[in-house]
Order: structure tokens, then C-alpha cells, then sequence
């Protein structure tokens, strides 16, 4: 017998850690963002205002699934709208169920959603990417359960997909990447006051865990002195809102042995770091910085090319760069990933149905202005 029940608290939700950490090993390219440390950091540092709604889905008494999510208002011209959606909120780049059978899970839990009051203004699930097993997979489950939705592209993320090799990967970049790559990096192993440090530990399960915060503070001394310091959005390590969060996060992220911190020094110097998550030899970049003053010329790029080719000698997978199009992620990338939004508007919630008509007809001006700029050029 199938059933599906709530947690909205996030100190209940503990007593299912055993679960979770079991379906996390299950649920394919599980990372970071579904842990459960994970969530109980980003609740206790941003949930004040959101309403936790975490379906806990079983067969038979078994947990089979989780589903986490939250409903947090959102406000437009027209007012406050009760968003339900994952509890990403633009952290990472892609979120689904915790689950070995996603498609199952994923059913059940929207039809408990479909049968329960509704306490949520739309239903929309953001950066879903666009395999079978998660956009087509969740889209019938919406359809399924009577909610049907509209599935937007959100944007596509960059990947760079490691093959056997170096200069495997090497040869398939353009020929000025590919001499660029291999002078910075030949230039770094060339300088001796020039060092290039990773840092991967263990899981505390593996008798690891160290968070190595000489190293950790030394990332945030370069994003203290980079261009993006004056963000004003949570970009930089050192930002003041969200400071406590990403040192939080740097904890359990090296407890949990999932931290991949890189840094590179000129002269015992930080001038340049890479900070991101993996699992599994799939790496999510997080932030990135360099030092705009420091003496080495092309510092980012250089500690870029540094890790690929270290990640290619250790075999990881891939290396997710997340959202944007700029130019050092074109150069680099072997595809795009697509991630998509599924909105469900409920047919007499009006605000909504308002505001996805005001969103229809921008995307369709914007599309008439795109081709009639084509046309003219097309006529000159």
C-alpha cells in the first residue's frame, strides 16, 4: 500500500536521516544540494519566512522517496503569490526527488499534492534538466495527477564532460584554447614560487572531514579582493548576508567528503581560487574569484587550467559551471544542459493566471522583435 505524508518541521525531519542518506545513495547524480545537511543549514539560515512541506512518500510501510519542498510568497506588480517549489531557490543548478524510482515517487507525491488543501497560489519547479528521466518523467506525473503544466526553458548550463585524458580534452577545444591551456599551465609547473593546491577530504565516515579553514579563509581574502566584492546578490564568498551560510556549508560540505576547494598562490599568496561541490567524480562549481591586483596575468584562467587537467588525471566525470554564457565557459565547455520550469497555475487562482498571461505575451513581443530583426538584416 502506497501512502505519502508531510513533514513541515525541520527538526522532525532528523528522525529520517537514516532514510534520506539511504535513497541519496540511490538517486541518480545525487549532489550536495539534496542532502539533508544541505537543507537544515539553508532552512535555519533563510526558512523564517517559508512554509517547509517535505513528502515523505512509502509502499508498504518503506520509504521509497523524498520529495522536499517549501512554499515562500513571491512578490509582483499584482501582489503577494504563494509559490510551492523545490528548496533550491538558485543555489545549485538541478533538484529532483531523492529516489532510486523517481518516476514513482515523483507520482505519488503530486497526487497527494492534487488531493490535499491547497495552501500554495501556483505549483513550479524549477531546474529540472531535460532527461527522460526527470522533464518528460515529471511532466506526466503533473498531467497524471490533474496538474497539468508549461515547461519553460530556464537557462542551460555549461558542462565540460572529462574524457580519458588531458590531451584528449585538449584536442577537442579550438586550436587558440587549446595553445592558451598549455601555456598557462606550462608556465605555472615552470615558475617555482608558483603553487596550485586541491583540496578533497574524506568523508568523517572515511576518518576525514578536516575543513581545513587556513585554506577556506584564504579563498575568502582572494573574493575580499576581487572585482565581484561590491556584489550585491550573494556571489562572493565574503558577502555579508550570506558569510555564515557558506562557511556552514563549508563544514558539512567536508564532512560529508564532498568539498573540492582549489586554490592557487604566487609566492605563498592566494591569487586565485575555484570553490566547488562534488560526488561521485561530478564537481558543481560554486563561486570563483581572483585577485585583480595580484602579479600573475590570467590567474583565473591559469588555476582553471590547472584543475581540468588535474580532475582529468583523477578520473572525475564532469564539471558542471553552472548558468551564463561568458566567453571562458564557451571556450571550455564539451555541452550545454538545458534546465527547464515546470509551472502549474490553477485555473481560478487569477492573480496567477494574470501573471502567466503577462509572461505569455513579453515572450511573444520579444520573439516578434527577434524576428523582425532577422528580416531586416536578412533585407540589407
Amino acid at each position: 500500500m502506497a501512502e505519502v505524508f508531510e513533514i513541515n518541521d525541520i527538526d522532525t525531519l532528523q528522525a529520517y536521516r537514516a532514510d534520506w542518506d539511504r535513497l541519496f545513495a540511490e538517486t541518480p547524480d545525487a549532489h550536495f544540494f539534496q542532502t539533508l545537511d544541505w537543507l537544515t543549514l539553508y532552512w535555519q539560515h533563510f526558512g523564517r519566512d517559508q512554509q517547509l512541506r517535505v513528502l515523505i512518500v512509502t509502499v508498504d510501510q518503506q520509504v521509497i522517496g523524498i520529495v522536499p519542498l517549501c512554499v515562500r510568497t513571491q512578490w509582483h506588480k499584482l501582489g503577494p503569490i504563494r509559490t510551492l517549489g523545490y528548496p533550491l531557490e538558485g543555489w545549485g543548478n538541478s533538484f529532483g526527488p531523492l529516489a532510486a524510482h523517481p518516476a514513482l515517487t515523483m507520482a505519488l507525491a503530486m497526487n497527494h499534492l492534487a488531493t490535499t488543501p491547497r495552501n500554495w497560489d501556483r505549483l513550479q519547479l524549477d531546474w529540472v534538466d531535460d532527461s527522460p528521466a526527470h522533464l518528460a518523467a515529471t511532466d506526466r506525473c503533473l498531467k497524471l495527477a490533474g496538474l497539468p503544466a508549461q515547461a519553460e526553458t530556464h537557462q542551460s548550463r555549461a558542462i565540460i564532460e572529462f574524457p580519458d585524458g588531458w590531451q584528449t580534452y585538449l584536442a577537442s577545444r579550438s586550436t587558440k584554447t587549446r595553445q592558451e591551456l598549455r601555456r598557462l599551465a606550462r608556465r605555472a609547473d615552470n615558475q617555482p614560487n608558483v603553487e596550485y593546491v586541491r583540496y578533497r577530504p574524506e568523508s568523517v565516515a572515511n576518518h576525514g572531514g578536516d575543513p581545513r579553514w587556513d585554506l577556506y579563509d584564504q579563498c575568502e581574502q582572494v573574493s575580499r579582493q576581487s572585482w565581484q566584492c561590491g556584489s550585491t546578490n550573494g556571489n562572493t564568498l565574503c558577502h555579508a548576508r550570506y558569510r555564515e551560510f557558506y562557511r556552514a556549508a563549508h563544514a558539512a560540505a567536508a564532512r560529508l567528503g564532498m568539498l573540492d576547494l582549489n586554490l592557487l598562490l604566487v609566492d605563498n599568496q592566494p591569487v586565485a581560487f575555484n570553490y566547488n561541490y562534488h560526488c561521485d567524480g561530478r564537481i558543481i562549481g560554486l563561486r570563483m574569484g581572483y585577485d585583480a591586483a595580484q602579479s600573475l596575468n590570467g590567474a583565473g584562467l591559469t588555476l582553471l587550467a590547472l584543475s581540468l587537467r588535474d580532475s582529468c588525471h583523477r578520473g572525475d566525470q564532469s564539471l558542471d559551471m553552472g548558468f551564463g554564457n561568458q566567453d571562458f565557459k564557451q571556450r571550455l565547455q564539451t555541452s550545454e544542459q538545458p534546465s527547464y520550469c515546470l509551472t502549474h497555475t490553477p485555473r481560478y487562482a487569477l492573480r496567477c493566471q494574470a501573471l502567466r498571461i503577462g509572461h505569455w505575451l513579453r515572450n511573444r513581443r520579444s520573439l516578434e522583435r527577434s524576428e523582425l530583426a532577422k528580416q531586416m538584416s536578412g533585407a540589407k
